[in-house]
């Protein structure tokens, strides 16, 4: 809505002009005055805060020594101005005219009274000046004469200290709309009726902050032009920008105190249209707890070479981390994003050859290998059975649909038919046997799509049938049949393996002995890849059958081969060429990649935690493997030594005495640093991403991140707020952001003349 001018005889508009237009004060006293100098009666019997939200006055009925243009916040009105220009005349012209605005007559004394508060307030500027002036010529002397002194912080002039305790009540609303998760953008202009208008959420919240009582935010927006933007969509991005760099200092600073980092990044996110990456970084922090934290968002690259370069460049130069104390990187990717981040971890390697290359304790190595592998039909199948698991799980109706179906299958077998019921209320897909449990759910899955597709008494909305006919017509696709049965019986030679890797630490340690026998299975399997596909595709023959699947070459590879003749490939011979040959030739180089020489010695390493000696009679050589290691020890000459007295300690304990069974347990012994270097070990075997992070409160980065992208709209969604939200509990500094923003931007504080034309005044008026 435009804004027009109250004064009567004064016919501007702010779609018309680009005059500013004020608000009337919320001060009795000055709005009294405003209402008194425009003459206009039906205004008299109306409130402050009426007149606040109802009426304006343009900039013509001003002085220009009342209006400042230099002010931190574009065009304002001085504290003391009054409207003293009026045409009070022109209406008499026109006698018989029908005049809205209309205008009191005086009284000879109440014009007496206007001449003398005039001459009083001249009086007044007068004096105001005066003293201004004689305060400046006592600055002057005393600057030039008297001894040197040393530099002191020149005190705060009044306008410098309002304008930082305006900037610290925005910095306020942002941080709480971060920590509340509260979007910028309120609604979208194009979605709404035309003529009806809804203010942005940071406008709305500025809004209420004032008529909550805020004096600082009334002061300085009572007086502000209203057809003017609060907080411009520029400055907004600054400050979020720098409240979301001081929140990730006050965690990078605890990082660098540790000195020892890992880097983890989890899967590619969407954030308003864009590919970003979030990456967490894992730490001892000075109380001995291993902590993952969420530091930010990346934004992605296709080209992996140019990934790397700004990966890099972003954690060493805008973040400030010495890459030269990072001990380990992984990386949990979704399918098709695994190759590059693969040549991020290589390049990364060749500068610092002490990062690494790891698995993440939070992702199964099973679907982690699965997701890795570069097979487009394994990459379909993968996004297939997360679609079935949503859609399942969005609703707790078709959750009991299929607990049903799965109760009419296993009626002889109740136990089984109870386990897989409970399997599918949870996140299956990332177990590691998730292929184990969709070939058992198969039938239950597709008969229940069928039943839910089908739908004769309209149980189900229009969008559940759609989704569910689309996802059972991709289940009894043959393709999808095949990758599933040969995906379960590659991965059932890792899944012990990669389970005991998210187990306690002697787990991990012992399984870094068995990935020896792991790869030999493998290689065995590759050596006689024909008889192994060969029972492979028997059995997902046999799932198609019961499930009344039709066995075929994919639509594709038929519709390629049309004007092939001689092609007589059989579904066999082409499932084993595309799919069960590259599958484990990836999966045995993947694992000779991810668990190379340098992981397994620190793997071996593991031996210092008191459990895993007690397994081994004490019997351990720590020596050898932690030479890698050797530069990050506080006293290295005396490692043989300190390792012989921290096995004695151990081996001749007291009998009412428990061995530490973790590395959390060990770094939180009475006596750990009257062994600086096995401490020292300790703290860096610790923050490998392959390690469980013990303690749940402390690996509160990574769920909290995934709470803010389930509930957050992609358009929505921020990298600044996300970081806010996601380190709502990290404390913050309002007067470092307040000043770090007065230093990156003087020229907004001082001289912000960006002044928002008037018919966008529909869009600020309502702010």
């Amino acid at each position: 809505m435009p804004n027009f001018c109250a004064a009567p005889n004064c016919t501007r508009k702010s779609t018309q002009s680009d005059l500013a237009f004020f608000r009337f004060p919320r001060d009795p006293a000055r709005c009294q005055r405003w209402v008194e100098n425009c003459r206009r009666a039906d205004l008299e019997d109306k409130t402050p805060d009426q007149l606040n939200k109802h009426y304006r006055l343009c900039a013509k009925h001003f002085e220009t020594s009342m209006i400042c243009r230099s002010s931190p916040y574009r065009t304002v009105l001085r504290d003391n101005a009054v409207p003293t220009i009026f045409d009070l005349t022109s209406h008499l012209n026109n006698p018989h005219s029908r005049h809205r605005k209309r205008i009191k007559e005086l009284s000879e004394d109440e014009i007496r009274t206007l001449k003398q508060q005039k001459i009083d307030e001249a009086l007044e500027r007068e004096q105001a000046t005066q003293e201004l002036n004689e305060s400046n010529t006592q600055n002057a002397v005393s600057e030039e004469g008297g001894e040197e002194q040393e530099e002191e912080a020149a005190p705060l002039t009044l306008e410098e200290k309002e304008n930082k305790d305006y900037l610290k009540s925005l910095f306020e609303i942002l941080i709480l709309m971060g920590k509340q998760n509260i979007p910028l953008d309120g609604h979208n202009a194009d979605e709404l009726p035309e003529g009806i208008f809804a203010p942005e959420n940071f406008q709305a919240l500025l809004e209420c902050r004032i008529n909550a009582g805020d004096e600082i935010l009334r002061k300085r927006f009572e007086m502000t032009a209203v057809n003017l933007e609060y907080c411009s969509k520029a400055q907004q991005k600054q400050m979020l920008e720098i409240c979301e760099s001081c929140v990730r200092e006050e965690t990078l600073r605890e990082v660098r105190d540790s000195h020892f980092f890992s880097i983890v990044t989890d899967e590619v996110v969407n954030i308003q249209g864009e590919e970003h990456l979030p990456v967490l970084v894992r730490f001892v922090d000075e109380s001995h707890n291993l902590r993952e934290e969420f530091v930010g968002f990346l934004p992605y690259e296709a080209d992996p070479e140019v990934l790397a370069v700004k990966f890099h460049t972003t954690v060493t130069e805008k973040w400030g981390l010495n890459m030269e104390y990072c001990r380990g990187q992984a990386y949990i990717v979704a399918s098709g994003f695994a190759s590059k981040m693969k040549v991020v971890a290589t390049r990364l390697l060749e500068k610092y050859p002490q990062a690494v290359y790891t698995l993440c304790s939070s992702c199964a190595l099973n679907v982690w290998l699965a997701k890795s592998v570069p097979v487009v039909g394994v990459s379909i199948a993968l996004g297939t059975i997360e679609e079935v698991c949503c859609f399942f799980n969005q609703s707790p109706q078709l959750l009991a649909e299929l607990d049903n179906v799965i109760a009419v299958l296993f009626q002889n077998n109740e136990e089984k038919g109870k386990e897989l019921k409970e399997i599918s209320r949870s996140q299956w897909t990332g177990r590691h046997d998730t292929f184990e449990v969709l070939v058992d759910l198969m039938q239950a899955l597709v008969l229940c799509l069928d039943g839910i597709s089908s739908d004769t008494l309209v149980r189900w909305s229009n969008c559940i049938v759609g989704r569910a006919f689309v996802l059972s017509s991709a289940l009894t696709d043959f393709d999808f049949v095949v990758t599933v049965v040969v995906l379960k019986n590659i991965l059932s030679f890792t899944r012990a393996f990669g389970k005991n890797l998210q187990g306690q630490t002697s787990d991990v340690f012992f399984a870094a002995s068995s990935l020896t026998a792991v790869l030999h299975s493998l290689n065995e399997v590759m050596e006689n890849i024909e008889v192994y596909h060969e029972f492979w595709f028997e059995e997902a023959t046999n799932l198609a059958t019961k499930l009344d699947i039709p066995i075929k070459l994919p639509g594709k590879f038929r519709r390629a081969q049309q004007g092939n003749l001689d092609s007589e490939i059989t579904s066999e011979n082409y499932y084993k060429e595309t799919l069960s040959v590259p599958t484990v030739e990836h999966i045995i180089q993947e694992l000779k990649d991810i668990f190379s020489e340098q992981h397994l010695k620190a793997l071996k390493c593991l031996s210092l935690v008191p459990s895993v000696m007690g397994q081994l009679k004490f019997n351990t050589s720590e020596e050898h493997h932690a030479d890698m290691y050797k530069n990050d020890l506080p006293n290295p000459d005396t490692l043989s030594a300190e390792l012989h007295c921290w096995r004695i300690k151990w081996k001749h304990r007291g009998k009412d005495i428990e061995l530490p069974a973790t590395i959390y347990e060990a770094l939180h012994l009475p006596d750990i640093k009257f062994f600086p270097n096995v401490y020292a070990l300790l703290k860096v075997l610790c923050i490998l991403p392959v390690m469980k992070v013990e303690k749940e409160k402390y690996e509160v980065g990574r769920k909290r991140l995934k709470a803010y992208l389930k509930n957050t709209l992609t358009e929505h969604r921020s990298s600044n707020l996300a970081l806010l939200n996601i380190n709502f509990d990290i404390k913050h500094d309002l007067d470092l952001m307040v000043d770090t923003y007065i230093k990156l931007y003087p020229d907004k504080v001082e001289f912000q003349e960006d002044f928002i034309p008037s018919n966008n005044s529909e869009v600020t008026e309502n702010a």
